[in-house]
């Protein structure tokens, strides 16, 4: 028997909602952009009381249990990036891209992963408390934000761009250059068409970009990912520099700004 998305996240939520030490339950991921497939793993957040972040993992793996072995559970080394409790869980009766994705949050910790501008509209499952509101964004203070982040990504670029993957094309060490290409070249020029045109998800890197860029920028940008040899990445770091110069030239911040307010 192959496990469904809907079999998983029931079961889920059947043994979650009755526990008066369980606040609140959501998806976010994909199915948060309305973007859910065949090959979306689960994303789940989970409030619940600070002392009881353990019954919660307790109970949500007795749930999943319930309907098959767990073939591979990867908890995160704590304390997390994010301060919470994180554990990926794989199912042996599912697809190998039903995953899921966990996160427990105490109560307490006021970092839910809820702006709409960054993290789309959660799917709730319940809240007993108006845990799962959005918090607004400070268009100033992002925009702010943007402005030394467009500044810091320029000087950047300019330093390292060229003669980091350059030298070691030069040298004949054609891993070493197509590494510096993606971390110095790739990098910084996404975050600048970010910072026009998605300007909210501007650290998000290539996550997500196919949506989040206009089609004629993404059928610029995709091919230069998709490198064939070393005089391919010579031309490729050539047109991705001209691509980057045209990038920063067209930045309105007043333009940014408008998009800001307007994304929730």
């Amino acid at each position: 028997m192959t496990l469904t998305r809907e079999t998983i996240l029931n079961a889920v939520e059947n043994a979650l909602q009755p526990l008066a030490y369980v606040h609140a339950l959501w998806q976010g991921g994909a199915a948060a952009f309305n973007r859910a497939d065949e090959w979306s793993d689960i994303d789940l957040m989970i409030i619940a009381d600070d002392d009881r972040v353990a019954d919660t993992v307790t109970a949500l793996e007795t749930a999943l249990l319930s309907l098959s072995p767990i073939d591979i559970r990867n908890e995160l080394p704590a304390p997390t990036w994010h301060g919470h409790w994180q554990t990926f869980y794989r199912l042996r009766d599912t697809s190998p891209f039903l995953f899921i994705d966990c996160v427990v949050l105490k109560l307490s910790n006021p970092n839910r992963f809820l702006e709409i501008e960054l993290h789309g509209h959660a799917v709730v499952h319940f809240d007993k408390g108006d845990f799962t509101q959005s918090p607004p964004l400070s268009v100033e203070n992002h925009l702010e934000l943007l402005k030394k982040r467009f500044e810091a990504v320029k000087t950047k670029f300019d330093l390292f761009h060229y003669a980091m993957t350059q030298k070691e094309l030069n040298r004949g060490n054609g891993m070493d250059a197509l590494a510096y290409y993606h971390a110095f070249t790739l990098r910084p020029l996404v975050e600048v068409l970010r910072i026009q045109h998605d300007p909210a998800r501007h650290d998000f890197y290539i996550r997500y970009a196919k949506y989040d860029l206009p089609p004629e920028v993404v059928a610029r940008l995709e091919p230069l990912f998709f490198v064939a040899n070393s005089d391919d990445l010579a031309a490729k770091l050539t047109q991705a520099g001209q691509f980057f110069v045209e990038a920063c030239a067209q930045i309105d911040f007043d333009g940014v700004r408008r998009k800001l307010a307007g994304d929730r």
